[in-house]
């Protein structure tokens, strides 16, 4: 094998350097007239965007009704012909509140005066009970509307006045004590010695706190409280809302677990509780998908889900509880809501997966009425769309490509979608000039047989068919979406480079991955061990049956994240086929990292599937090598997990390569690991010694 490659000449020092030199020269900026940052100009009819020309950036402004284009050459001269003018420095009058991590919770317990509608009262917590207070009499005045607030059990501060001002909504929290994550930083910056880091950092099966809402009336401090017992073992109860009315409140229950999701609508008077819209399912209610909207005074509802396996849109009566019609049906999915407008009785929306002969996650806009009635696609050209309405839709301006042709900008009317302009077309011939290659579409059949696996092959700038390339696979999964690229893109981060050494590189989203349906997400369920690898190895076996420069006997796989995660799995697991990976802070152990990413595919209580998931228990199974890759600080996955993996393959008495990156958070491994990256691969694929860093430009 290594004479072999050798005599391919991959993994050179001129590989090297064309593959660092490729991220400047497959910049954006050399792809001209590609209209980027586009943006509608206030409710007016006029749109901005910026373009690279072969004479630099230029700043194009377009106006809809005179059809009429300006070019600047500066930024300052576009915002000064739009009337735009130049913010002022910022300086801020108070000391700024320290910013809460993403990953600490609210403890809802500060005072926080909340205003009546009337502005005569306001409202806040005080010695954990809900006071009033005369808003032109001193603070030290106030009645106490709540007596029963303890240390244990007190009142939120998210308090709510009804829209009549008659009624407050609170809700009394029981919080839990919280789990911390600790980080040594080895090499601060700004001293010599490390310093200690702690990070709020709930983990599945940790306790979660607990909401139960209130509803009192100001007037007489008369309450009501929901019933517990059909709100009980919450992972959240949110987004609590008034009816325009205040006759009730709804809310969003999503108990623990992720099997049971509501809408529940709470009586003012009465307290009594009842469900509006109810999702339930045996594996997970992707509760992320969902997404709701009161109309005509919140007499009705719009509702998105994912009951009959597609993401589809539905008319809900509110005060019945029932179905009026489901809106948008067949195998498709709705991406998202762009506006519902009541007025005119029309849904704006984004979908994948209607137009047949097209790959399935091509996003197009469409607007239909809220009968369901006259669905008209707004932009039928076939590609990836990403697409902005004006203020009063009465236009919008696409942008759509694939990952193979180049950006087109277009000015539709919303009206039927016609075309009004062609505004941009994108010129890459700078790029094929250098070397350009798109990559490759490639369908196969997965585990079913039946279903279609969609991915891209990314071939180096140099490609050779007489050659024979190793295959590496770039792999994130898990059912919060898809990963593939869709539109075009000149440099791809995870691809490109890469290629560049010597080897065909792969990405395709396989079962368990998004927006091909419910039941292709739910293969995940407890079992995130699978990571969609039976689809992908015959994906991969297809590609190189067609190609056989591809050599299917040498494959390697590397990621980050949960790509961490999969990669090693996929040497633990499926050795026999993957040959090396590359795992960057993986979350290797669904019961170290965080809980809403693990809890929602893992369900709760924890149970045997973690252990069977865990590539802590699966160590000793390691034959091929292992690259881990940690961020010291990384506060998004617990840097524990790997370590636990290491420690595991030291006590089976595992070789491996372990790279720590100090003062690092979550990464793939930044230009250091990258370059680590490039040398693993080209060690156990190649089978060619990498050439000394020294060496390199």
């Amino acid at each position: 094998m290594f004479s072999a490659a050798s005599a391919l000449a991959q993994g050179t020092v001129e590989d090297y350097n064309r593959a660092y030199a490729l991220k400047t020269t497959f910049s954006a900026d050399s792809v001209f007239n590609w209209a980027r940052n586009v943006v509608w100009r206030d409710s007016s009819h006029v749109l901005h965007y910026q373009i690279s020309t072969p004479q630099g950036k230029r700043y194009v402004v377009y106006d809809a009704d005179k059809a009429s284009t300006s070019v600047f050459n500066s930024k300052e001269e576009q915002d000064k012909a739009l009337g735009i003018k130049p913010r002022p420095a910022h300086k801020p009058r108070f000391k700024p509140q320290r910013e809460r991590h993403w990953m600490e919770v609210d403890e809802e317990n500060d005072p926080r005066p909340i205003v009546s509608p009337d502005g005569k009262l306001d409202a806040f917590i005080e010695e954990y009970n809900v006071v009033i207070h005369n808003t032109d009499e001193p603070y030290h005045k106030t009645r106490r509307l709540t007596q029963d607030g303890t240390i244990g059990k007190y009142y939120s501060n998210r308090i709510q006045w009804s829209p009549d001002g008659k009624y407050i909504l609170v809700c009394k929290r029981r919080p839990v004590e919280k789990r911390y994550v600790y980080y040594v930083e080895s090499s601060p910056s700004d001293q010599l010695q490390p310093k200690l880091h702690k990070q709020e950092y709930a983990k599945p099966g940790d306790e979660l706190p607990q909401h139960y809402p209130v509803i009192i009336e100001v007037a007489t401090g008369r309450a009501v409280e929901a019933d517990a017992s059909l709100i009980d073992n919450q992972y959240d109860l949110e987004w609590l809302q008034w009816s325009p009315d205040s006759k009730y409140v709804t809310m969003e229950y999503n108990q623990r677990g992720h099997h049971l999701y509501q809408l529940l609508a709470m009586d003012a008077a009465t307290g009594n509780m009842r469900t509006v819209v109810e999702e339930k399912a045996n594996t997970f209610v992707n509760y992320t998908r969902l997404w709701r909207q009161f109309i005509n005074d919140g007499k009705q509802l719009l509702w998105l889900s994912e009951r009959d396996n597609w993401n589809h849109l539905y008319l809900y009566d509110v005060k019945t509880s029932k179905v009026i019609r489901q809106i948008t049906k067949g195998p498709w999915c709705v991406r998202d809501i762009q506006f519902v407008d009541e007025k005119e009785g029309t849904i704006y929306f984004s979908a994948s997966g209607r137009n047949n002969g097209e790959d399935p996650y091509h996003v197009h806009y469409y607007k239909i009425g809220i009968d369901g009635k006259n669905l008209v696609e707004l932009t039928p050209e076939p590609g990836n769309h990403n697409a902005t309405f004006s203020y009063d839709r009465r236009y919008l301006v696409d942008t759509y490509s694939t990952v193979a042709s180049a950006p087109v900008t277009v000015l539709r009317n919303v009206s039927d979608g016609s075309l009004v302009r062609t505004l941009e077309t994108a010129d890459i011939s700078r790029l094929e000039k250098h070397g350009w290659v798109a990559p490759e579409v490639f369908v196969a059949k997965g585990r079913d047989g039946v279903t279609d696996m969609w991915g891209i092959i990314q071939r180096p700038v140099n490609f050779d068919p007489n050659k024979k390339y190793p295959v590496i696979e770039y792999i994130y999964a898990g059912p919060g979406s898809a990963y593939t690229p869709k539109s075009f893109i000149p440099y791809n981060w995870n691809m490109t480079s890469l290629a560049e050494l010597g080897f065909i590189v792969v990405q395709l989203d396989a079962m368990g991955t998004s927006w091909r349906g419910k039941q292709f997400e739910e293969v995940c369920y407890k079992n995130l061990k699978d990571a969609g690898f039976p689809d992908r190895m015959l994906w991969i076996k297809a590609a190189a049956g067609k190609y056989p420069y591809m050599d299917a006997d040498r494959v390697g796989i590397f990621g980050a994240s949960a790509g961490g995660q999969e990669s090693t799995t996929a040497v633990l697991l499926h050795g026999d086929f993957y040959k090396a990976a590359y795992s960057s802070c993986g979350c290797h152990d669904n019961r170290m990292d965080k809980i809403w990413w693990n809890e929602q595919w893992m369900s709760h209580p924890i149970d045997s599937s973690y252990v069977e998931c865990s590539n802590v228990e699966n160590a000793h199974k390691l034959e091929r090598p292992l690259m881990l890759v940690v961020g010291e600080m990384d506060d998004n996955v617990d840097p524990s997990s790997t370590y636990q993996v290491v420690n595991a393959l030291i006590k089976a008495n595992k070789d491996f390569e372990l790279v720590m990156l100090p003062g690092v958070h979550h990464t793939m491994g930044e230009s250091f690991g990258e370059h680590k990256r490039y040398d693993f691969f080209v060690k156990h694929l190649l089978g060619v010694n990498p050439p000394k860093w020294n060496e390199l430009k």
